[in-house]
């Protein structure tokens, strides 16, 4: 439980350091992961 309740403080200071709504914040997330995705491919692929 530890570990969850760090990481919960850790996603709310991000977001406040960075002015995100939640909505954005996942918009956000969202994007990196398709990102991290496309460069994994990238680099498995060629």
């Amino acid at each position: 439980m530890k570990l969850i309740e760090k990481h919960k403080q850790l996603i709310t200071w991000y977001q406040k350091k960075l002015g995100l709504s939640d909505y954005e914040l996942l918009w956000l997330v969202f994007c990196k992961g398709v990102f991290v995705a496309l460069v994994i491919e990238r680099l498995i692929v060629h």
